[in-house]
Parts: C-alpha cells; structure tokens; sequence
C-alpha cells in the first residue's frame, strides 16, 4: 500500500488540532478564518455516502458564493474562501459572534472519487457538494466457482 504524504499530513493537522483544541485562552485560539491559526471549523460539514455519490454539504450563513473555491485532489475536497464585513465601521458592537475573514477546511474523502463530474449548488447559505464515486472504488461483485 503506498503512503499518500498528503492525507498524513492532513490526518497529523487534525491530530493536533484535537490535543490543543480546549486549551490556551480561548480568545486567541477561537477564530479559524485565517487558515492554520484556529481551532474551531469553519464552514460546518456533514459528509454522507450512497452506493454512487458522497455528499458534503457545508453551511455558510452570509457567504457569497462568487468568494468561494472548491478543488478536488488525491482524494481531499478542499474549499475556501471569504466571508467579508458586511458592517460600515460606524457602529459600536457589545456582542459579535459571527466572524468574518478568509477560511479553508479540507475534509478527507472516504474513497475515490470522479474528480470531473462534481457538481456543487449553493442555496441559502448551504453548498451541497455531489461527489460521484469513481467506478474503481466501487465494490465488484466476484463469482465463486465451486469444483
């Protein structure tokens, strides 16, 4: 079996992101738009499976969709991009949860994909992303020959 270096790195990324996750001041460690500094996961994803299709499906309330990149490579689906300050500069915030900034998440596919026919659709702040399954990565029905 040959060592993919990328997936290792990013399965080591995760690694450590989990054994800091929690500790420091939570203030300087919070934000993830900036890729490599934060800790929390920005967009949200859920990621399924059927016997043709994997399906990610990422939320980003206030995202436009003309600020976003989706690559597909060695098996890692990749999107980044930007969610800008929609504010003039004029107000004064007491409470401001929802950041703003560059973003990136990568999310390790769970087997070969047909990297040309993705189809991604992004409706009301959730980009679906239809990913077939390559025909190699599908299981293949053997015949057993009895003597």
């Amino acid at each position: 079996m040959a060592i993919d270096i990328f997936r290792e790195m990013e399965d080591l990324r995760r690694e450590i992101d989990g054994v800091f996750k929690g500790y420091g001041a939570r203030g300087l460690l919070e934000p993830s738009f900036i890729p490599g500094v934060g800790l929390q996961r920005f967009p949200q994803v859920n990621l399924a499976q059927d016997e043709n299709h994997v399906y990610a499906e990422f939320l980003m309330p206030g995202v436009d969709s003309k600020d976003l990149e989706l690559t597909v490579m060695r098996g890692v689906l990749t999107l980044s991009g930007e969610r800008k300050d929609q504010t003039d500069g004029k107000k004064t915030w007491h409470r401001r949860e929802r950041g703003h900034g560059k973003f990136m998440r990568t999310i390790e596919l769970p087997c070969e994909v047909d990297a040309d026919k993705v189809v991604a659709k992004y409706n009301d702040g959730i980009l679906l992303v239809t990913l077939p399954i390559h025909e190699k990565a599908k299981p293949k029905k053997i015949s057993i020959k009895a003597h």
